[in-house]
């Protein structure tokens, strides 16, 4: 499902001109026939736990975690970061898994992030998961660049499947918090997290319209394998495109990205097209073909070895690598 033209396109191209963000950071090993990153080491997800985390999202079961790359045990944030800046790298992500409270244990860690930016130069996003008030007020002093969190919208969802005895009010505490200390917010919002189908995604819009955030990530439940949600279809693709053109209705001066997490196959295929005709701003591991597809729109793709939530790093005059075209 494609359109050619729509007023969500059309407003994004009045609050942003042209330019099309398309993000490879080193989550995963990606190319396609348009564009092979160049540093795949530029951008990595470090985690502070290892693989534990005591909640066991239904969605997740620690799957997440098994791709990063560990803090461990007797050495610390800074030594791994210098590590990974000697190898080639340029910033992390900070994460790991949550504890029963529902924030990620970061605050050990944070007192190393001013040293990483300082002395190494790197760039350091931090996933927080739940933030209490204790947590903000470190990430702030960290000076951290960034901070990623997923908000939930339905409390039957952060039930069900966070596994947390708390509310959707807890959630839009932990945008309060960030935003009374002047950090970067970037949220996320899981489509389709209840089980493939849509629950509390539209509060969870509503919630995030009310805080100063730098982008909103959106991505799609991807049912992953030894999960409880194996076995389930992804949500249907119309709800998805939809929630696309909402989410740039609500927040028209606010960039949108389609992140990481998302379905592959055809629907990737369509979701990505999608993304660019609604007039979202950028597309993490673009499919095959949408980078062409992007500029056959009029739109100026640019394209980013960095998290996608890093989407302030082009206007800081960082150059991008170049991108050859197919013919």
């Amino acid at each position: 499902m494609t359109v050619t033209s729509s007023p969500t396109f059309d407003s994004r191209r009045e609050h942003f001109g042209n330019a099309m963000e398309f993000y490879a950071p080193g989550l995963k090993r990606w190319q396609t026939d348009e564009w092979t990153p160049t540093n795949s080491r530029r951008f990595l997800p470090v985690s502070v736990t290892g693989s534990a985390c005591a909640l066991q999202c239904d969605h997740c079961q620690t799957k997440v975690l098994d791709g990063m790359i560990s803090v461990r045990a007797g050495g610390n944030l800074f030594d791994l970061a210098k590590s990974l800046r000697e190898g080639g790298s340029e910033g992390i992500l900070v994460s790991g898994g949550s504890t029963r409270s529902g924030g990620v244990p970061l605050e050990k860690h944070l007192v190393h992030v001013p040293r990483i930016k300082d002395e190494l130069g790197m760039r350091v996003i931090a996933h927080s998961g739940v933030v209490s008030p204790a947590l903000a007020e470190s990430l702030a002093d960290a000076g951290v660049d960034g901070v990623m969190l997923d908000i939930i919208g339905a409390d039957d969802t952060i039930h069900d499947v966070y596994h947390l005895p708390l509310t959707t009010a807890d959630f839009e505490t932990s945008l309060s918090l960030l935003s009374e200390r002047g950090l970067r917010i970037i949220p996320h919002i899981v489509l389709g997290l209840h089980y493939g189908k849509f629950l509390g995604e539209h509060n969870a819009l509503d919630m995030i319209a009310r805080y100063p955030v730098s982008t909103l990530i959106l991505v799609v439940l991807t049912p992953l394998v030894s999960t409880p949600m194996e076995h389930l279809p992804p949500p249907p693709l119309d709800d998805v495109t939809s929630f696309f053109a909402t989410a740039r209705e609500a927040m028209p001066t606010t960039k949108v990205n389609l992140g990481c997490a998302r379905p592959m196959g055809p629907m990737k295929r369509h979701l990505d097209e999608a993304a660019v005709d609604i007039g979202l701003n950028g597309i993490a591991y673009p499919a095959e073909g949408i980078i062409a597809y992007a500029a056959a729109k009029g739109l100026e793709p640019r394209c980013y070895e960095w998290c996608c939530s890093l989407t302030w790093t082009g206007e800081e005059g960082d150059k991008w690598s170049e991108v050859s075209l197919s013919a």
